[in-house]
């Protein structure tokens, strides 16, 4: 017989406050198009982005999260105290090690909170939410602060025509704390590693620091292979997080997916047979493609412009990179 004492947490856990940043410049497509051939209505067409925001050298991947955290730590009623864990996903923090979750846990002021990086691309804020209510539920810490934070600006080749005008800087966060009822339904997650070279970092770091290539590492797609994975593919998971959550469509107030492409969204909303009533997150159309930080950004300016409120059942689903996907039910706080 085991010796060991049981974890004991909450019953459930819920979102009890959303904070994010955009970097104070933006970024129209007429800048993009100064470096490759195209045009304001083909990247309209081709993605729904026009304008986008980049960060100055001020504002770091540690200073946007800082930023965002502390949003959503007031909106979460809580003190940095009382945060017992902060999971930061990001492509984009450009030092190995240490974490810079740790950073972060640190300039906010927590009592040395557990802090750790992790890297599933768009998908990234899905699985950070995830791990999120484990610990919670599980014991091990009480308050979860979870953020998606990118400097896409640094791994974007401004001169590859297919990418140059869909990444954008930012920060969304999110305190996770305990409930007395289900308020973050099943994850439902994957990957499909055999599709990994559809969306990639365009040379190892260790290729650059050698000399091999002189060109700075940055964010590749095929195009056409990763916007067919997500219509078809991602509507699958996404139904099955409903499934999994036991509503339907109808149930539904809000939907929120990764942030990659309006085409994308509208083809799901299309497939997912989504009610008029539901509203559906257009934040790319400004804030363009900010990777883990999308989901979190685009609930943020729901809840701030009042187009969703707190209590709505929303549907979250992230994909890319991996290719990685994460999708559940959420209730917004």
């Amino acid at each position: 017989m085991s010796k060991i004492k049981p974890s004991k947490g909450a019953p459930y856990a819920r979102i009890l406050g959303v904070g994010g940043y955009r970097p104070t410049r933006v970024v129209p497509n007429e800048v993009i198009l100064e470096t490759i051939d195209s045009s304001d209505e083909w990247i309209r067409s081709r993605s729904g982005i026009e304008t986008r925001h980049w960060a100055s050298d001020e504002e770091t991947v540690a200073a946007m999260s800082v930023e965002a955290s502390g949003k959503a730590i007031a909106d979460a009623g809580i003190s940095a105290e009382q945060i017992g864990g902060v999971i930061v996903s990001t492509v984009s923090h450009f030092k190995q090690t240490p974490a810079v979750a740790t950073e972060i846990a640190d300039k906010l002021g927590t009592n040395k909170a557990a802090a750790f990086d992790i890297s599933a691309g768009c998908a990234g804020f899905g699985y950070g939410l995830t791990l999120a209510k484990g610990m919670i539920v599980e014991g091990s810490a009480e308050y979860v602060l979870v953020i998606g934070v990118e400097r896409l600006s640094d791994l974007t080749d401004l001169e590859d025509r297919a990418t140059a005008f869909l990444f954008g800087d930012g920060a969304g966060a999110v305190v996770v704390g305990p409930s007395q009822e289900p308020m973050i339904g099943p994850t439902v997650w994957g990957s499909e590693g055999d599709k990994s070279e559809t969306i990639k970092q365009t040379v190892p770091w260790t290729d650059y620091r050698s000399g091999e290539v002189a060109k700075f590492p940055a964010i590749t797609q095929e195009g056409q292979a990763v916007f067919r994975w997500a219509v078809f593919e991602m509507a699958k998971v996404a139904q099955q997080a409903l499934d999994a959550a036991g509503i339907s469509a109808n149930d539904l107030d809000v939907f929120i997916p990764h942030q990659a492409n309006e085409r994308i969204i509208d083809s799901m909303v299309k497939t997912l047979k989504l009610p008029q009533h539901v509203t559906v997150a257009r934040d790319v159309r400004t804030t363009g493609n900010t990777s883990a930080a999308s989901i979190p950004l685009a609930m943020e300016r729901l809840l701030a412009t009042g187009e969703a409120k707190s209590g709505d059942t929303a549907l979250l689903i992230g994909f890319g990179a991996g290719l990685v996907f994460a999708a559940t039910v959420v209730t917004l706080p």
